[in-house]
């Protein structure tokens, strides 16, 4: 392609909108264009990449067995309705787009597509001689981000391949999804990234188990939590370890203190100069039910850890059945303003304790009328402990599970892991933090869609049994941007070689030279005839430009005719390492044909 006839602008400054490298970079680089928030424009540079990655993408999947298909972007909300996600969506989450048609009919604009595809699966898969199957898609998906950001990151509408898989079992379900694992770490190698595959939580999607494959980057929204020995990586949202020991307090009996002005641990720790491991603090959230019930959810923590919302969220999720409910749809810390919706006398914010009354809350029919009190693993067996004494300014020492104040009968794990804890696997191995972009996400569904939708299939007994599912998906247009993201220096983009819009770049400095053009154009055929995606910047536009061109867009290699065409070579300039060599004019083809399937594996 010569770049004369290319859409083709770049720009010299930072766009205000944007936040991180990779999103400023493919502003300037001219490879997007916002339209609205969160809506961009690919143009032809960046839509060469995308179609790079998805040939990446389709190759691995074919080769994993996996059928290719195309889903409706347009969904009847009947359908996310018999899943019980239309609520979760629209209303607590706010995700989906959603509308209504000219019949009064309720649509969703998808941004996934268990629904559709469990649909297909319980139309189409009668009996256990089809299955195993595993179809997937590479589509636009959208989804109505309350702070699109960082460009594709975190788009409203972006690309992105997902694929489901049936079975008639979980064993089968664990084979393909290993398959999967691997296919996944396949196609991040193919297109150059440095990556780590993490426990997740399953969020909104569900299931019993799933892993992340975050591309490593410091501008990663992610937190991964991974030890040195290569044996455990997680999202920070599913961490587990172990936390450090608690020192001993040295109260002999319980006693109620005041302690003014000491509604934060900090200050509490200053006043009593204790220490924050023997302290239990107790978080208040508000809890809303898809039956529309109010939980009132007092969480006891030790004074040195932090609440996990999304391991609380799970937990929640999981008690929702004991209050007449399926699911949670909001959670959030209360505090004294909101306190006044449920709270029948004055709460004593910075100084309740895990033995609060029930009392405090007001009687309602939508409000349940006592405290879903959760304790932390952390709390269980510390001995003469510091806690709030439900009263303004007051703490209570020296308090025990037991007679001084009842262990809750809910006990789980609500805590953040952080970096510098003990991992359970190896004590002797500590976590460490790295950020992350999450690329892909693997679940293991297990029969939760098959169940609600009533998908089964005759097992080889002759009984209707659910089927068994998986879900696979990677974002095409997100891991082209976190590319950008890992792969860049202050002069521009560095594309790896596998995902770049071109392989080589022809600067010719002065077009008004009839050798520098003719050089520049025999080599440009030569090129294309050999197979070589080549780019010739052919504009008539000073040297200096078109060289810092050629630095921001990122093509891995550059060659340029200048002054050492008067001695029959041409001089190379490899964009990662930015080291410059002279080649002879005769070698150059069959030089790159060598380093470029040497880079691609070919």
């Amino acid at each position: 392609m010569r770049l004369s006839q290319m859409l083709f602008v770049t720009l010299r400054e930072d766009p205000a909108e944007a936040e991180i490298p990779s999103h400023k970079l493919l502003l300037r680089a001219g490879y997007i264009r916002r339209i609205a928030s969160g809506i961009y424009s690919y143009l032809p540079l960046m839509w060469r990449v995308l179609q790079k990655v998805s040939a990446i993408v389709r190759e691995e999947m074919n080769r994993s067995g996996a059928l290719e298909c195309l889903l409706p972007q347009l969904q009847p909300a009947e359908l996310w309705q018999e899943s019980g996600r239309w609520d979760t969506y629209t209303k607590a989450e706010g995700i989906m787009f959603s509308l209504t048609d000219r019949a009064e009919r309720q649509l969703g604009l998808g941004p996934t597509h268990e629904e559709v595809i469990t649909t297909l699966a319980k139309d189409l898969i009668r009996s256990y001689r089809q299955l195993p199957v595993h179809l997937y898609q590479i589509q636009t998906k959208f989804r109505d981000e309350i702070r699109p950001r960082f460009g594709l990151m975190r788009g409203r509408e972006f690309i992105m391949k997902d694929g489901y898989s049936f079975h008639a079992d979980v064993a089968s379900l664990k084979e393909t999804y290993q398959v999967m694992y691997d296919t996944y770490s396949r196609i991040l190698q193919r297109c150059g990234l440095t990556f780590r595959a993490v426990e997740a939580d399953s969020g909104a999607i569900g299931g019993s188990g799933s892993h992340e494959f975050m591309v490593l980057a410091a501008a990663g929204e992610d937190e991964v939590l991974y030890t040195a020995d290569g044996q455990y990586a997680a999202n920070v949202e599913k961490a587990v370890s172990l936390p450090p020991d608690a020192v001993p307090t040295t109260y002999k009996k319980v006693a109620t203190l005041d302690t003014p002005n000491t509604a934060t641990i900090d200050a509490l720790v200053e006043h009593l100069q204790c220490h924050p491991t023997q302290i239990v603090k107790n978080v208040l959230y508000r809890a809303v039910f898809d039956n529309g019930r109010v939980g009132l959810v007092l969480v006891s923590i030790r004074g040195d850890q932090e609440v996990n919302s999304v391991k609380l969220h799970n937990t929640l999720t999981s008690l929702a059945p004991n209050y007449g409910a399926t699911k949670l749809l909001d959670l959030r810390v209360a505090d004294a303003n909101t306190a006044q919706e449920w709270a029948a006398t004055p709460i004593p914010f910075g100084y309740i304790g895990p033995d609060i009354e029930d009392g405090v809350i007001k009687a309602d029919p939508q409000i349940i009328p006592h405290w879903i009190r959760i304790a932390d693993h952390t709390v269980t067996e510390l001995k003469r402990f510091i806690t709030g004494a439900n009263r303004d300014q007051q703490h209570r020492v020296g308090v025990n599970w037991g007679k001084s104040c009842p262990l809750p009968a809910i006990v789980a794990d609500v805590r953040k892991a952080q970096a510098g804890d003990r991992a359970c696997h190896d004590p002797t191995q500590h976590l460490e933090t790295a950020r992350g972009i999450e690329i892909g996400h693997i679940f293991q569904l297990g029969t939760k869609y098959s169940e609600a939708m009533k998908a089964t299939y005759t097992n080889e007994q002759g009984e209707e049994v659910p089927l068994v599912m998986g879900c696979y998906g990677i974002g095409v247009s997100r891991l082209a941007q976190a590319a950008v993201e890992q792969h860049h220096d202050a002069q521009g983009i560095i594309w790896p070689l596998a995902i770049a819009p071109y392989q080589v770049i022809i600067v010719v400095p002065n077009i008004e030279d009839g050798q520098q053009m003719q050089v520049a154009t025999d080599l440009y055929d030569q090129l294309q005839a050999a197979g070589i995606e080549v780019l010739l910047d052919d504009r008539d536009e000073r040297a200096g430009v078109k060289f810092k061109d050629a630095d921001l867009i990122g093509i891995p290699y550059r060659l340029v005719t200048g002054r050492a065409i008067a001695k029959g070579e041409v001089e190379l300039v490899i964009r990662a390492s930015g080291t410059k060599s002279t080649l002879p004019l005769t070698e150059v083809v069959r030089y790159l044909q060598k380093e470029i399937a040497q880079q691609l594996g070919r």
